[in-house]
Order: C-alpha cells, then structure tokens, then sequence
C-alpha cells in the first residue's frame, strides 16, 4: 500500500490504533479523525506515517475540513475505513435523542464522509472503503436495541454503496467482529484479559476475544489490491462466533463486571 492514503474516522479508539498501525504496516499512510485530541495526537506521534485531524464527524463542516485537509496536505485519497462508533445502548428504553445520537454516528457519519470521498478516489482511479459493522447484526441480544440495529443498517448500506460505486472503481466492504479487546472490555473487567477471554469463550470458536490488531490485518487485506476481486461483502472477523450461533437468552457482557 507504498503511496496510498487511508482515513480511519474513529482512528483514537483501541480498534483504531489496531486498524492505523496494521495500514501503517502495509504501508499506507494514515489520517486518524476523531474527537478525542489527545489520544489521537499520541496516535499521531508513534509513527511519522500518522497525521491527525481533529474531527466530529456529526458535523458536516468538520468532515469537509476532514477531507480538504487530507487532500491538501496528502494529494488525495485512497482508502477509507468508517470506524467510528456510538455504543449507547439502553434497548427498550433508548431515548428517541439517544436513538438518533447513535444512528447518526454508526450510519449516517459512514454515509456522508463516503460520499465526501467519493471523487477523490474517482481522480486517483477508484479506492476502498470499509465499513464496521459487528456480529451484533445479525443475532438478537439481551437488552440491545439500537447498536444491533446500526450495525445491521450498516452491513445494508454497504451492499448499496458497493453498487452505486462501482462504476467509480471504489470496492466496499464491510468487517463485523465478534467481542475485541477493547475499552469498553477493559473498564468492566478491571482490565482483566483472562476473565474476558474466560467470559467470551462459549461464544467463540476460538475460545477468546480478538484483537484489534487482527481486526486491523482483515481490514487492510480487504483495502488492498488483494481483494480487489471483493466488493459488497460483509466479512466475519469472529473467532468463529457466527458459526456456532447467536448467544443464550440472558446478558453476557455483565459477566465481566462480576
């Protein structure tokens, strides 16, 4: 990936830094955009290969200085990954506020910055862009309203951006993990990785939680001419979670707390 330019919104996250160094690896050159400054300036300065642009991506002026500011400094655009995410979550008792706080991160914010891309990467002769979606779509979970449904919305809108964009020569794809090691893991844990392997095992193949770095590496794969034959494709990064099936009728993820 010498010479090809990636955004990754949500970039500050721990799956960011799992996706931003993975690109970094294949040789990309990265624009992190986030909202939270310090920990995407400290992104930014592990690798000279890293720039960070401060960015809400709720806001449409802040993904045209997002866009312009990659193009400006960087020449242009080659791969996007939408990896920002809300996470609130109340089920039944979401606030129509919080219904659509979360729906115009997960959804929305994917929809738009994409079309923001879109004639940059036209210019260079097409691109890739990958979405995050979650095994959350497609399996009912206890007490989940509104992050199993952007997600599932996501994984939709990603087969209708892939034929829409194809004549741009731009692939899209989609990538849904199944639990990963992140802050969310950490904080109910106590930081306890053993435990949350030991809770998540039942649910996976592979006996464990994943990380983001190798939810990074199936990413950058698919934003590489390796799979340049893929397009529309929600890709399993799971630990074998969708092959054995949807989880058991009461809550998991409190187990962590316990």
């Amino acid at each position: 990936m010498s010479n090809r330019i990636a955004i990754v919104s949500g970039g500050a996250t721990d799956l960011g830094w799992g996706v931003t160094h993975s690109l970094r690896a294949a040789g990309a050159t990265v624009v992190v955009a986030d909202i939270d400054v310090d920990r995407g300036k400290q992104l930014a300065d592990t690798d000279p290969g890293i720039d960070f642009v401060e960015t809400d991506l709720t806001e449409d002026d802040s993904l045209a200085e997002l866009v312009a500011t990659t193009v400006g400094k960087f020449g242009g655009i080659d791969i996007l990954v939408n990896l920002a995410c809300s996470y609130v979550d109340d089920g039944m008792a979401t606030t129509r506020a919080d219904w659509l706080r979360a729906l115009d991160v997960n959804l929305v914010s994917a929809a738009l910055l994409s079309e923001a891309v879109r004639p940059h990467m036209s210019k260079r002769g097409g691109g890739a862009i990958v979405n995050f979606g979650s095994i959350s779509s497609t399996v009912a979970q206890t007490g989940r309203w509104v992050y199993p449904a952007s997600k599932a919305a996501v994984v939709q809108l990603t087969r209708s951006m892939a034929m829409d964009y194809a004549a741009d020569g731009i692939r899209v794809n989609s990538v849904s993990p199944g639990w990963t090691w992140s802050k969310i893991m950490r904080e109910m844990s106590g930081n306890d990785r053993a435990k949350t392997d030991a809770v998540a095992a039942p649910f996976h193949l592979t006996r464990r939680v994943g990380n983001p770095s190798e939810i990074g590496d199936v990413i950058s794969f698919l934003a590489s001419d390796a799979a340049s034959v893929v397009t529309g494709a929600d890709w399993a990064a799971d630990g074998g979670y969708s092959a054995i099936g949807p989880e058991r009728s009461e809550p998991a993820i409190p187990l962590l707390a316990e």
